[in-house]
């Protein structure tokens, strides 16, 4: 029995070692129709993927050409999984800070964190940037 309870612990640890968090930084580009990637330091591409709202953030084509930070881990060399979008692991470089990508309805005043047409009118909402100490408050 003991035997066994340390073979689960010891699967569990090295599934949990594999996934190690790892923030990486570079130039985003979209692709449409394929995943989008991120260029690194000495010219790697590296595609990302990510939760089902990630993946919308990732397919804006508003965002392509920005310098981005993006928190999660790797999957296969080459590929990199964002975390959740909850844990806001996916930001953009902006005047030389860190933003937090949302979604901001001028008709209606509500705030979104995936692109698309807002929850009540419908109107195309427009990226806004947001400084994250300041992403509860959403008063623009």
């Amino acid at each position: 029995m003991r035997a066994c309870l340390f073979v689960i612990a010891l699967a569990a640890f090295s599934l949990s070692a594999a996934e190690k968090t790892e923030t990486i930084e570079g130039k985003l580009t979209v692709h449409p129709g394929q995943a989008t990637t991120l260029e690194i330091a000495a010219h790697k591409i590296i595609a990302l993927d990510g939760d089902q709202p990630t993946r919308k953030v990732l397919n804006d084509d508003r965002l392509n050409g920005f310098d981005v930070h993006a928190t999660g881990h790797f999957t296969a060399p080459g590929k990199f999984l964002i975390d959740p979008q909850h844990k806001h692991a996916l930001m953009v470089h902006q005047h030389d800070k860190l933003k937090m990508i949302t979604y901001w309805c001028e008709v209606c005043g509500i705030r979104a964190y995936t692109p698309g047409p807002c929850v009540c009118c419908q109107a195309e909402t427009e990226l806004d940037l947001r400084d994250p100490d300041n992403f509860q408050h959403p008063d623009k």
